[in-house]
């Protein structure tokens, strides 16, 4: 009965998790971890600050079953053999990712271990099906969304596991280092105060929020999740994120009808993403579809740091992304016009979208950030013809009408400004110079222009590769 190390990364849960749940089974003594190696230390600031957050409320968790969190920092390998030394554990367990650098990773610790006579065993539990379980006929792997969903309700979603009745301890437990001196929300500066408002951190409170998105938003969820000030869409993507949830909880919770079946399709999205960047790594970095390698983005200017700062003059755009700043998340039909806005209309490379998503969203995962960006820039798998570019100001008459979503964000176009949007100033760089008083900004392009002008571009383009 030797101690078993179960290596906690993004499933931060009791709940459906099966590696725990197959490590609890064993009866043996267990050490839970969390390492900060350098997939938690180069997070964004935005997410480095939440993965903070789950930390401590996981260790909470695990605290209230009679165990302990052990945090360490350093290389994985490194801290995971000093676990092994010190507590004499003849086993590691986690849970699989599938970012192409934590793969290499937890192969190199995974043959490290079995070479050293160590127990090494990864489970499945971030995503409804592993990538390599869904294959068409014709190749390795889906390219399209629509039969990516139509195999994965043929093989089916397993269903969740339950929590562990019980955890057994060590005889001993082996130090662990402190969590605030890892500061991991040092880059937030003066927008950790301003995020903590908005985010629902934890198994407990996440397993509220699918209670009440069940209770009543499901039902409508078809017809008004594109309405972004409708409180129609569950919020539970920061909590996917760190595995607060499990996916397959969610699946299966969702009931039949219109409402419960596009929440299912929005969960598959998320497996698709998670499927193609298995299968296809270069989308993290380059566009997926090689024909558009050359395509002339245009880099880093005045206008890409206008869009940063929330100051185009376009009010869906400015209030998506001031929302963003200001809670961590992003409605999605807003998240495809700020991003439509960005490489169509200003014709800026989706990296410098990508990045700036990265650095600000509490949400934020590899794999959809990446997909979602190439979707709407053309370059990306199943993505939108280059031709169809989002108009902010029809999008806003059709989602918006009352203006009432943009009035919370945006506090210069409000008669009377509530919290959010004046938090954008509490929150926003001092070096910003932003003002509550100032006038809002004119129109940093017509949108009509804008469309124009990407369509010249995209003919070019078309015309100078044959």
């Amino acid at each position: 009965m030797t101690p078993l190390i179960v290596w906690f990364r993004r499933d931060l849960r009791l709940d459906d998790n099966p590696m725990l749940a197959a490590a609890a089974a064993t009866g043996r003594p267990l050490i839970p971890v969390f390492v900060a190696d350098a997939s938690v230390t180069g997070l964004g600031a935005a997410a480095r600050w939440r993965m903070g957050q789950a930390v401590e409320s996981f260790a909470q968790r695990l605290a209230g079953q009679g165990a302990r969190l052990i945090l360490r920092r350093g290389p994985a390998l490194t801290a995971l053999l000093d676990l092994v030394r010190e507590t004499g554990a003849q086993g590691v367990w986690w849970g699989r990712l599938y970012e192409p650098q934590t793969r290499d990773r937890d192969r190199l610790i995974k043959d490290t271990l079995r070479t050293l006579g160590i127990e090494a065993r990864s489970f499945a539990g971030h995503t409804l099906a592993e990538p390599w379980e869904l294959r068409p006929a014709s190749g390795q792997f889906y390219k399209v969304f629509t039969p990516f969903w139509r195999a994965l309700q043929g093989l089916g979603v397993a269903p969740p596991v339950p929590a562990p009745a019980r955890l057994t301890p060590p005889a001993e437990w082996p130090g662990s280092e402190d969590l605030a001196s890892w500061r991991l929300g040092a880059a937030m500066n003066r927008g950790a105060p301003v995020l903590a408002r908005y985010a629902e951190t934890g198994e407990v409170r996440a397993q509220d929020r699918l209670a009440r998105f069940l209770a009543g938003p499901v039902a409508r969820y078809a017809t008004e999740r594109d309405f972004p000030a409708l409180p129609a869409t569950s919020g539970l993507s920061e909590n996917l994120t760190y595995g607060e949830i499990g996916p397959r909880r969610v699946w299966h919770a969702a009931p039949q009808g219109a409402g419960g079946e596009t929440f299912r399709k929005e969960l598959a999205w998320r497996d698709f993403a998670h499927h193609l960047m298995f299968h296809t790594p270069h989308l993290l970095t380059e566009a997926w579809r090689p024909e558009w390698a050359g395509f002339p983005w245009q880099g880093e200017s005045d206008a890409t740091e206008t869009w940063r700062r929330a100051r185009t003059g376009v009010t869906l755009v400015d209030a998506g992304l001031r929302q963003m700043y200001v809670t961590g998340t992003l409605h999605n039909r807003v998240r495809m016009v700020v991003a439509s806005y960005l490489t169509k209309n200003l014709i800026s490379h989706w990296k410098i979208g990508m990045d700036w998503f990265a650095d600000c969203l509490t949400d934020w995962d590899p794999a959809s950030n990446a997909m979602g960006w190439q979707w709407v820039a053309g370059s990306g798998p199943d993505a939108a013809p280059y031709f169809r570019v989002f108009n902010p100001d029809t999008q806003a008459d059709k989602f918006d009408k009352s203006m009432a979503y943009r009035r919370t964000f945006i506090a210069e176009i409000a008669p009377h400004p509530g919290p959010e949007a004046r938090a954008w100033f509490e929150a926003a760089p001092r070096a910003w110079g932003l003002e509550p008083g100032q006038p809002y900004p004119r129109p940093l392009i017509d949108p009509a222009q804008g469309r124009l002008r990407a369509l010249a571009a995209y003919q070019a383009f078309r015309a100078r590769a044959g």
